[in-house]
């Protein structure tokens, strides 16, 4: 089967975008940042702006030393990365934190590179880099410009990666953990957790609105990954996409997945087929009968046909979405 859901991702998703917040603020030292929050001292989250540039969230931790930037964002995103984080500390960025494969997260990689910054990976990152590269890259790059100017045939891999889990950089004045849950988003889902902060940056593992993308993932072990998370001590929240907030951003996310993948199940328990569930034009879902209950509502968007029919793949085929997607 044909795949256009990764074109459609990074070239409509901003159809459902926050938009970055514009309040400026005050960091302990006085220096001030127009898109950078502060959730607790030396930790900043900047909203990407997806409507606009199909960015995803950073968020910049600051160590005794140096600055972890958590995702390598798209270039152009990268670049407005490190001029937030220049406004918050005068420390350079040492490690940037790739949550997972996708472009929005990781097509940054070269531009921190060659400032000297380490990029840092679950080992899995870089696998799903070798099973769906450089077509995507490729494909990317004919229509993003920022991507397109690097000049490179294929999207750059992490240069360090881990596979014990937790991973963990401690210089005395702060502990920061990079942790492996499972697969739910894609197979490489990574998340950075600061234990005395109670502060844990999720990826796209968890966002905060209708964000989902799921073609690469494991709908039905999404909620395990997601139960693993919440055995953390969190007060702060920080996603991939989306608001800040708390736990109830984790717990949300579960739910969704759980009704998500209950409602369908019992569609086709019923013997329901996939055009019963979902309608399509132009080989895309446009629409789905499938309805979910409103405490999930936070999750329910535009992306939500694409969700019901490759969670109809995943159960009647019996394998993980993206098995079925493969490298497509």
């Amino acid at each position: 089967m044909k795949r256009t859901d990764y074109r459609y991702r990074f070239g409509l998703a901003a159809l459902f975008a926050f938009l970055m917040g514009s309040n400026a603020l005050i960091n302990r030292t006085g220096a001030q940042s127009a898109g950078a929050k502060q959730i607790v001292p030396g930790v900043w989250f900047l909203e990407g702006d997806l409507k606009g540039q199909g960015h995803c969230n950073n968020v910049i931790i600051e160590m005794k030393d140096y600055l972890i930037i958590i995702d390598a964002n798209f270039p152009s995103g990268a670049r407005l990365a490190l001029a937030e984080a220049k406004k918050v500390s005068a420390k350079p960025v040492k490690y940037v934190f790739d949550t997972h494969h996708h472009g929005d997260h990781s097509y940054g990689n070269p531009v921190w590179t060659k400032l000297g910054a380490t990029t840092l990976a679950y080992i899995g990152v870089a696998e799903e880099m070798k099973r769906y590269e450089p077509k995507r890259w490729q494909e990317t790059a004919q229509q993003r410009k920022d991507v397109a100017e690097l000049n490179l045939s294929t999207a750059e891999a992490p240069k360090q990666t881990f596979k014990k889990s937790p991973f963990v950089l401690d210089d005395g004045q702060r502990r920061v953990e990079f942790h492996h849950f499972g697969w739910a988003h894609t197979r490489g889902d990574g998340f950075a957790y600061l234990p005395k902060e109670k502060l844990l940056c999720t990826g796209d593992a968890a966002t905060n609105g209708p964000y989902n993308f799921v073609g690469d993932g494991y709908i039905g072990n999404w909620p395990k990954v997601m139960d693993q998370a919440l055995k953390l001590d969190i007060q702060h929240v920080l996603p991939g996409h989306g608001g800040p907030g708390g736990r109830e951003i984790l717990t949300g996310e579960r739910l969704f997945m759980v009704e998500l993948h209950k409602a369908v199940s019992d569609a086709v328990k019923a013997g329901k087929k996939m055009e019963d569930l979902v309608n399509m034009k132009d080989g895309k879902p446009v629409s789905a009968s499938v309805k979910l209950p409103d405490s999930v509502k936070n999750w329910v968007g535009d992306f939500f046909p694409t969700q019901v029919r490759d969670t109809y793949e995943e159960i009647t085929q019996r394998k993980p979405h993206g098995e079925i997607s493969g490298g497509k």
